[in-house]
């Protein structure tokens, strides 16, 4: 069994309530700091106690997820958001101010604590005392996305299914089939329409004051000083959107025109683009949630060792919760342990091609989690996303070369990685989409329901609508935005889910052409954490953090080569 790092400053055993807690924050900020010594085992103790708070925090969400009806975790969960968080903020702010206007801050190694310090003046400069309450809000309505979206099921034959059991017969050769199974997860989607759309317009008055109040014109703006974005801007993103739309956008209407005439279609409808096109059966690459976490450890080990080792940590652990279930929260993730240096692994499996990717794609979230444990400060785990993203989309290729654990048939494996192919491909395009209507929605802060779904289809079709014909589903085509939870719960963390898709690309390369190299570069890279810039990360990866028109086309270049392959 694994169990959390020893405490050398806080209590063994520290109940969470402010009574307990404030007299450690309190200690931290009038503690004398004599010498440079003194400031960095001040670092530290203050990094003990943000571990043990994080990892509380980490359980008391994880619960909640794996069952939204249960009201007792809930009620945990916004203990933690409404009484503790709001009494830490003043006080870290405090904590960060005393840090800066230390004597001896220039005498810490600047190499090592750059990126932190860094990290430490952008907070201070977007604290505001008046936003505390108003983040405390946020969090607390932004988790009823998962309530709503949770209790979504559906009723098909004789069974009910959660919306991922039933989105697998999106699979099945029989297109009437197919049709039902969208058709009544559609219209359950859109039973919650209304709820969701007052949902997110709170969300964003909410998120708007919070932008006002630190003294942006925007959300999106103050969104990207607080992600820490200091490696590109606004416009470099709309740059991105637009070399997807030039370079990999084609080969997708490419593929699509194969898909149409491999099924005698006129047009594509929305339960077309999930059926294998070769008229077999969906591929089923594992029989159930233990199967899937025993298939994805020998996965992991033949890659390394040391990789199958983590996973086999986790099982070992308790630390998976794979199967869809009702009640459960969507989506899939994995949650660092901070005081314990494992992570937990939280998905929606039913069995299907989509499941095996999840997991490898979680997985390598978690092998970074197990690399970066033992880093010094908490906060040089906190990655940015555009490398946590990394991290993960990387495994996702890096394990193909291993995928016969799951399919023990060599046609059955080449439409595996076929598919996976595409889907890196279709990626990029739907992220696109994503971030380019959230920069809308924040510049745009009082637009109307109208207003927003107009600009959703706009976007969406700019990028080929995934080339599928929508005329007599006009509905639903403008409704796609509220399948994603990262537009509730995480906005503007989605722009680097393409970025990391286009350094996954790179690194996949490096590990085709030498994979013992390949792979220890991308190991040292993630070791890293956060203790250098996102630019200096993908080096040691041996790639470039990059996302001009010229370096899609060569990745989608090489992925298009990759798949004439096969």
């Amino acid at each position: 069994m694994i169990s959390a790092k020893e405490r050398k400053y806080i209590p063994a055993q520290l109940q969470t309530n402010w009574e307990n807690l404030e007299p450690l924050f309190k200690e931290l900020s009038e503690r004398p700091i004599n010498s440079v010594t003194d400031l960095e085992q001040w670092l530290q103790d203050r990094s003990e106690l943000e571990a043990a708070l994080e990892e509380d925090f980490a359980w008391r969400y994880i619960r909640m997820t794996c069952d939204t009806t249960n009201e007792e975790l809930l009620q945990k969960f916004q203990y933690f958001a409404t009484e503790i968080e709001p009494n830490i903020a003043p006080y870290n702010n405090e904590l960060n101010k005393k840090l800066i206007d230390n004597e001896y801050l220039d005498q810490l190694d600047q190499d090592k604590y750059f990126v932190y310090l860094r990290s430490i003046r952008k907070s201070l400069e977007l604290f505001r005392e008046e936003n505390i309450p108003i983040q405390t809000q946020i969090q607390v309505e932004q988790q009823k996305y998962q309530s709503i979206t949770g209790a979504m099921s559906v009723q098909i034959g004789d069974k009910e299914f959660t919306l991922e059991q039933a989105a697998a017969l999106l699979k099945d050769t029989d297109r009437a089939k197919r049709q039902e199974a969208w058709e009544k997860i559609t219209a359950r989607r859109l039973q919650d329409k209304q709820p969701l759309n007052e949902l997110f317009d709170l969300l964003l008055v909410l998120r708007h004051k919070v932008a006002l109040n630190a003294g942006f014109e925007n959300f999106r703006d103050y969104m990207f000083q607080a992600l820490g974005r200091f490696d590109y801007t606004p416009q470099d993103c709309y740059n991105f959107h637009e070399a997807i739309e030039t370079e990999v956008v084609p080969v997708l209407r490419e593929q699509a025109q194969r898909r149409r005439e491999a099924l005698h279609q006129e047009t594509l409808k929305p339960w077309d683009m999930d059926v294998d096109i070769t008229g077999k059966p969906a591929l089923k690459p594992f029989q159930n949630g233990a199967d899937l976490v025993d298939k994805s450890i020998e996965c992991f080990n033949r890659i390394n060792p040391y990789l199958g080792e983590r996973l086999e940590i986790m099982k070992a652990n308790g630390l998976f919760d794979v199967e869809s279930r009702k009640g459960k929260a969507p989506g899939g993730y994995n949650y660092p342990l901070a005081e314990t240096g494992a992570p937990f692994i939280f998905m929606n499996s039913a069995n299907t091609f989509r499941d095996l990717t999840t997991m490898v794609h979680e997985g390598g979230h978690a092998v970074h989690t197990f690399l970066t444990a033992d880093l010094e400060l908490n906060d040089f785990k906190h990655c940015p996303s555009e490398v946590a993203e990394l991290a993960s989309m990387s495994m996702e290729l890096i394990s193909m070369d291993n995928w016969d654990v799951y399919f023990n048939n060599e046609e059955e494996l080449k439409r595996a990685k076929r598919d996976q192919l595409i889907d890196v491909l279709k990626t990029l395009p739907w992220v696109a989409v994503v971030d380019q209507f959230q920069h809308w929605l924040y510049t745009n802060p009082d637009h109307t329901d109208v207003q927003r779904t107009e600009a959703w289809v706009q976007i969406y079709e700019r990028f080929g609508a995934g080339f599928i014909d929508w005329s007599e589903h006009q509905d639903a085509e403008a409704n796609l935005w509220q399948k994603q939870l990262h537009i509730f719960e995480v906005p503007f963390y989605y722009i680097e889910y393409g970025m990391a898709q286009l350094g996954a690309i790179a690194v996949w390369k490096n590990y085709k052409e030498n994979p013992e190299k390949g792979l220890q570069q991308y190991l040292d890279a993630l070791k890293l954490g956060y203790t250098k810039t996102i630019k200096e990360i993908y080096e040691t990866a041996g790639i470039q953090f990059d996302f001009s028109a010229a370096y899609v086309k060569e990745l989608a270049a090489f992925v298009k080569s990759e798949l004439e392959k096969i």
